[in-house]
C-alpha cells in the first residue's frame, strides 16, 4: 500500500529533488520550444510542480484593479518554483567591465510565466503539460519522456495548417463535383 506516499523520491535527499523540480520547471519554462525531454518519473514529478506555478500566474490574471497587493503575494509564491538568484553590484559586470545580463534564468521564468503564460491559460482550469514517452535510452535503458506545455506556438501553427489544408481539400473537393 502506498498510504501517505504522495512523491517519488527519485534516489534524492528532500532538498536535491526540490532543487532538481525547480531547475527542470525553469528549464521548462525558459525552453524556446516549450518541451524538455528528462525521464519519465522526473517528468510525472514534475507536472504537478510546475502546474502548480502556472495556476498561481493564471489567478493574477483573473485580479480586479486594486489587486497589486495579491499580484505581488502570488508572484512571490510562484517563486519558490524557480531559481531565481539574488544579482549583486559586482556580479553585474563580468571580465574587463563588460555588463552582463541582468536577469538569472529564474526571474526570465517567473517574468515570462506571469506574463505569456498566464494570459495563454487565463480560460484553461488545469492540464497544462503533457507528458509523450520517448522509449529506452540507450545507455542504461531508462525511460525517457518529453514534457511539454499545451497550446504552444508550435502546435498552434501544426493545428492552422491542418485546417488550412482541410479546407483547401474541401473546396478543391466541392468544385471538382459541379
Amino acid at each position: 500500500m502506498r498510504h501517505l506516499k504522495a512523491h517519488r523520491k527519485l534516489s534524492r535527499t528532500s532538498e536535491d529533488r526540490n532543487s532538481m523540480l525547480r531547475n527542470l520547471a525553469t528549464s521548462l519554462i525558459n525552453a524556446k520550444d516549450e518541451r524538455i525531454v528528462t525521464t519519465l518519473p522526473k517528468a510525472k514529478e514534475l507536472r504537478p510542480f510546475v502546474e502548480r506555478a502556472i495556476t498561481l500566474s493564471r489567478q493574477a490574471q483573473d485580479l480586479p484593479e486594486g489587486g497589486e497587493a495579491r499580484g505581488l503575494h502570488l508572484r512571490r509564491q510562484a517563486a519558490g518554483f524557480f531559481h531565481a538568484g539574488n544579482m549583486t553590484a559586482a556580479t553585474l559586470t563580468g571580465k574587463r567591465g563588460q555588463a552582463r545580463p541582468e536577469r538569472t534564468a529564474g526571474v526570465a521564468a517567473l517574468r515570462r510565466l506571469f506574463g505569456e503564460l498566464g494570459e495563454r491559460y487565463k480560460d484553461r482550469p488545469g492540464g497544462y503539460t503533457r507528458i509523450l514517452k520517448l522509449g529506452h535510452r540507450e545507455g542504461d535503458r531508462a525511460e525517457l519522456a518529453i514534457i511539454e506545455l499545451v497550446d504552444n506556438p508550435r502546435e498552434l501553427e501544426a493545428r492552422d495548417a491542418e485546417k488550412k489544408r482541410k479546407a483547401a481539400a474541401t473546396k478543391k473537393k466541392g468544385s471538382g463535383s459541379k
